[in-house]
């Protein structure tokens, strides 16, 4: 899937009235596919590539990154009879277990 693909996806599954620019949902993507990498390659050197079986999840990390700005950190919230509280202070286990770690021989 290239990165306009991906960037249309991202763009459709936000909300309507939503004012995110291109170059911020971008930027998400990028630090989706980065915390992707990171996770499939817990070991690696830095120079590895997403594998394109994760674009799915990418796109979700940063949908879920791009929905919790301003409230970064928050793990509970009450206001006015409403409660948030987040599954983690980062990308959720529902999302984190989706990704395998590679592994390799020393």
């Amino acid at each position: 899937m290239t990165d306009a693909e991906k960037l249309e996806i991202l763009r459709t599954m936000l909300d309507t009235g939503d004012e995110t620019t291109d170059a911020v949902a971008n930027a998400y993507l990028a630090a989706a596919k980065q915390a992707v990498i990171n996770l499939a390659f817990p070991f690696g050197n830095g120079s590895e590539e997403m594998p394109s079986k994760y674009d799915y999840e990418q796109i979700e990390i940063a949908l879920y990154m791009l929905n919790r700005r301003g409230s970064e950190g928050e793990t509970a919230h009450v206001e006015g009879g409403t409660s948030r509280t987040f599954e983690v202070a980062d990308i959720p286990i529902s999302l984190r277990c989706r990704i395998t770690a590679y592994a390799g021989g020393f």
